[in-house]
């Protein structure tokens, strides 16, 4: 998520109570989960195993819990809870705002947009020419849907990440900050579920097509002119490359890379990043050459047991 204006460090460190170790000139420009840092962005870490991924993420400003030597051109906030002050945060630049109408008065909905029945506009939401969402669908805040889009009945475009942070409380959500972004061309089916980015975009690539019943996780980002059949369910922050097509029911993981033209069989589940250019099958998904052998290799071990074993 980046900010409408770049902050002080300084500022940021009074707010939140943080004694500030390190570069005390630096202008924060956004905040972002590990996953997702760019030069100026504060992030947080508060379990020492992650120290050093973090210190040398691009993360200009790192919100930590323990005194650490402070790399060069970068600043730490000392605070007694990260998490929390990362929360608040986010907050304080995108505070929850729930709608109060059917269209917000701050959607910016090209004249050309066909909008059926009972669709729900959030705040911040802009649609552009010649898109069509037909009824009961629902689109959050700081969605962004570019121009021949057409979203069917009952989407629900820009949900929370399903994101939590476990506590000896219980699972503490992240208030989603990120956006989605919809890209020309795209068809949505009906019953999609699209989440928003935890601090990042969500991202759906030009010409792309998503059959009905399709979940798309946070901050996922797929490429351009990829087709989705039902029911395919991707997990947070993985990347689709251009020209992949998912099969009914395949499932991908959490924080893969899937390469451009990959094709995934129906029911496969995939754990690993996967090559682009070639066909999977199976769970885990494999190459479907080499799964295909191990089958049919598989349907000949009783007899292989039986004549190893003496029984013929």
């Amino acid at each position: 998520m980046k900010f409408s204006n770049p902050i002080p460090v300084r500022e940021i460190a009074e707010k939140i109570g943080a004694t500030l170790i390190g570069d005390d000139s630096l202008m924060a420009t956004g905040i972002n989960e590990i996953h997702q840092v760019q030069p100026g962005d504060i992030t947080f870490v508060d379990v020492r195993k992650y120290f050093d991924k973090s210190l040398k993420s691009n993360a200009s400003i790192i919100l930590i819990n323990e005194k650490a030597k402070c790399p060069k051109g970068k600043a730490l906030l000392l605070c007694e809870d990260p998490f929390t002050a990362y929360n608040d945060i986010v907050l304080a630049h995108r505070p929850f705002q729930p709608a109060k109408a059917n269209i917000s008065e701050t959607a910016e909905v090209d004249p050309t947009a066909i909008l059926e029945p009972n669709v729900v506009i959030g705040h911040h939401v802009r649609i552009g020419k010649h898109t069509y969402i037909q009824a009961n669908t629902v689109i959050s805040e700081h969605t962004i849907i570019g121009d021949y889009v057409t979203i069917q009945a009952g989407a629900l475009i820009g949900t929370d990440a399903f994101y939590f942070k476990r506590t000896e409380e219980g699972y503490q959500p992240w208030r989603s900050g990120g956006r989605v972004i919809i890209e020309d061309r795209v068809q949505i089916g009906a019953g999609c579920t699209i989440n928003k980015g935890v601090s990042g975009d969500t991202v759906i690539g030009a010409g792309t097509k998503l059959d009905c019943q399709v979940h798309i996780g946070h901050d996922v980002v797929v490429g351009k002119n990829c087709l989705f059949a039902a029911q395919v369910g991707i997990g947070g922050n993985t990347v689709i490359g251009d020209d992949v097509i998912l099969y009914g029911q395949a499932g991908i993981a959490q924080n893969l890379v899937i390469g451009d033209k990959a094709i995934v069989s129906a029911k496969a589940g995939v754990s690993k990043n996967l090559e682009g250019g070639k066909l999977y099958f199976g769970l885990p998904a494999a190459e479907a050459r080499t799964a295909y052998k191990e089958l049919a290799a598989l349907r000949h071990l009783p007899e292989f047991l039986s004549v190893y074993y003496g029984e013929k």
